[in-house]
């Protein structure tokens, strides 16, 4: 009987694992097009794209889209329709769609039971009903914050939290995180004192202020493209760091870009899950799952998260207990 020795067999392994990967410039089997409901800088839209790449990269040709809705949200249904000529001229093999603009104005409107192309969507905060999903060629998953979870962790930090206030952007994205506030409230380890949405930095400022004495702390939700006074759409991080200075106690956020911003703690959800996740549903669709079979789902990874800056600046000094499975994060610089 021949006896190869286990460095040969090992070396015989991996080349037949070489064999598998794709060659230098072969084309790969699928292509998808992704179109991203915000501008390409954005931090939560890179999040999505890592996430999407971890699962399609060597397996697919890439496409995106950028609707940029955060910055001109009048423009989108324009973008969507130059979506569309892209989807005609690329003629993927799948579509993933990213957050509800893109969701609303070109998934909803140009390709729900109107193609055949599987279609994911993730980063959705509305109801999928809203949109009239499932579809035969639609599925995803949906985005919730962990509301629930992040005043749980802020309590640990601060036992005398009683009341506590939200502020978000007067846009869809905001309205929907708070019908999903409304619908949790009764579950919070803290009474819900207030919910307001702003339509410009000044508003949310003055908001602030008036929330200071009503409310022991504050979570600031997807402000991104508020406009200062001039009309100029803003960066998440000015807008933060701006309310945090007017509001003068904690204020927690919801992703760890926003913790890094320098506010104070949170259970962050992640981009990275919501693009993995609609990527490997959008595979097995493309690999010929029917969508029917591949049920809607939701984000459900959280990461406690603490501003070491901030835990200082209020004198939090947390028993070491509560510090398990918590990652310490620094202020960026401004």
């Amino acid at each position: 009987m021949f006896h190869r020795s286990p460095a040969a067999i090992l070396a015989v392994l991996v080349m037949a694992a070489i064999c598998l990967l794709p060659a230098r410039g072969e084309a790969t089997p699928y292509r998808v097009l992704v179109v991203m409901s915000y501008h390409e800088s954005m931090p939560w839209e890179r999040e999505i794209r890592e996430g999407i790449e971890s699962q399609l990269a060597r397996t697919a040709t890439l496409r995106y889209v950028y609707m940029n809705t955060k910055n001109d949200f009048s423009g989108g249904p324009e973008q969507a329709r130059q979506a569309l000529r892209v989807y005609h001229e690329f003629r993927p093999h799948g579509v993933i769609a990213a957050d509800d603009d893109a969701v609303a104005m070109f998934v909803a409107p140009y390709l729900k039971n109107r193609v055949t192309t599987p279609v994911m969507f993730c980063g959705v905060n509305d109801e999928p009903t809203a949109y009239g999903f499932p579809a035969a060629n639609v599925s995803g998953i949906l985005e919730r914050a962990h509301f629930r979870e992040s005043i749980a962790f802020l309590h640990q930090l601060r036992p005398s939290l009683t009341r506590m206030a939200f502020l978000t952007i007067d846009n869809p994205t905001g309205r929907a995180y708070t019908r999903q506030i409304r619908q949790e409230a009764a579950s919070y380890p803290a009474t819900v004192s207030a919910i307001k949405l702003a339509k410009t930095l000044n508003q949310a400022l003055a908001i602030s202020r008036e929330l200071r004495s009503t409310s022991d702390a504050l979570f600031v939700i997807a402000m991104e493209g508020l406009p200062d006074a001039s009309g100029r759409p803003l960066a998440e991080k000015e807008i933060f760091r701006a309310v945090s200075r007017c509001y003068g106690k904690p204020v927690i956020g919801m992703n760890e870009f926003n913790i890094r911003t320098g506010l104070l703690c949170a259970v962050a959800k992640n981009g990275q899950e919501q693009g993995a996740t609609a990527a490997r549903m959008l595979l097995r669709a493309m690999e010929g799952t029917p969508v029917s079979r591949i049920p809607i789902t939701r984000n459900r990874n959280g990461k406690r998260l603490l501003n070491v800056r901030a835990m200082k600046s209020f004198g939090i000094k947390p028993r070491p207990v509560f510090l398990v499975g918590t990652q310490m994060v620094e202020t960026e610089h401004e």
